[in-house]
């Protein structure tokens, strides 16, 4: 009998909504409340639920372009009503960083947004423009102007003794035409031609949730977000559960294949799954269920089969995701390369096309 202790996650699933069995979620932005200059459809409706089921709101954000007054102002555009106070972004993450090192004053050199800028002076650090300027450090964060001068202007800098520091590393960001390049693209610009690697200080570094957790004074709060490597690794690093949307850049298979430092305890398609009960995935036989699906992990082989017999349940159309998932983690607790799923049947080949993986 598998203990609840010793349960992959996913598995325990959440008896009650999240939005009543947290008292604050610490929500990512891009690609879980809007992509681009878009809201995700619903995510209005799905925070105002929250908020009247008494769940409070922090918004952390990788993305170091913005000023927490131009985050708090595009939310409320939105519907979706913010204080800049509840807003912690990447670049202040950051500037609390260099100054603690370096003291007060200290000259650095910003690279990014408007927001990056705007963060150091708020920490009291003086910014400047040049690398003959001798910055002690140079802070590199997102923002869709960046360029070659700028990126040159650093480049010279940290060959000249200024400390690396990127606000985040993230690859990529998502967009109304799919994901395009984002901070930790350009930060590569830098570090290989430097050849130093730069000193991170967003997600998944537990600074940025740590301090939305004390700003908000949350005792039970949950991470939600659309990434593996910043959000949730993030939220398990602080120690908080976490909540997986698909709504940004993760797919079912980048899902499907997280190793045990980024898998989430719940999943949903949106943020509407915060006021959703989510399934367990029990133990069936040599496999995992959930709902009407059941999956098998054998060897090289990871198996999906619609339950015969199963009575047809609310399904948020992820049931079977969470039992491939549970199945794959049960078999692989430290992390390895997931088998190409297979189905059974033809209900399963169709949910395995619907979540871009491989049925046969």
């Amino acid at each position: 009998m598998t203990s609840q202790q010793s349960l992959p996650p996913l598995a325990r699933g959440a008896d009650r909504a999240p939005d009543t069995a947290y008292d604050v979620a610490l929500l990512d932005l891009d690609g879980v409340l809007y992509v681009g200059p878009d809201a995700v459809p619903g995510a209005a409706q799905a925070l105002e639920r929250a908020r009247s089921a008494g769940m409070r709101l922090g918004f952390v954000t990788n993305n170091a372009a913005r000023t927490p007054d131009e985050v708090a102002a595009h939310l409320t555009e939105l519907g979706m009503p913010a204080e800049a106070g509840d807003v912690i972004t990447s670049s202040q993450a950051a500037a609390t960083v260099v100054a603690q090192r370096f003291g007060d004053g200290a000259a650095v050199l910003p690279v990014g947004g408007p927001g990056v800028a705007a963060a150091l002076r708020e920490a009291g650090l003086r910014v400047v423009e040049r690398a003959e300027d001798e910055p002690v450090a140079v802070v590199q964060g997102y923002g869709r102007d960046v360029g070659w001068t700028q990126l040159a202007e650093a480049v010279v800098a940290v060959r000249g003794g200024a400390t690396h520091v990127a606000t985040n590393a993230d690859a990529t960001i998502p967009s109304p035409r799919g994901v395009l390049p984002g901070n930790g693209a350009l930060v590569g610009v830098v570090s290989t031609v430097t050849g130093q690697q730069p000193l991170v200080t967003g997600k998944p570094d537990p600074a940025m949730h740590a301090e939305c957790v004390r700003r908000t004074g949350a005792q039970r709060p949950l991470v939600v977000g659309d990434r593996l490597d910043t959000d949730i690794e993030g939220g398990l690093r602080v120690g908080a559960p976490t909540l997986l949307v698909l709504s940004g850049v993760t797919t079912p298979a980048d899902l499907l294949a997280a190793g045990p430092e980024a898998r989430p305890d719940l999943l949903a398609e949106d943020v509407g799954g915060l006021d959703r009960v989510h399934p367990e995935v029990q133990p069936s036989g040599d496999g995992w269920r959930c709902g009407a699906w059941t999956a098998t992990a054998a060897q090289d082989e990871l198996r999906l089969a619609r339950t015969a017999g199963a009575p047809e349940g609310e399904d948020d159309g992820l049931d079977g995701l969470r039992a491939l998932c549970v199945a794959h983690w049960a078999a692989h607790p430290d992390g390895g390369a997931a088998a190409q799923a297979t189905a059974s049947d033809d209900a399963a080949t169709e949910a395995l096309g619907r979540w871009g993986l491989t049925g046969r």
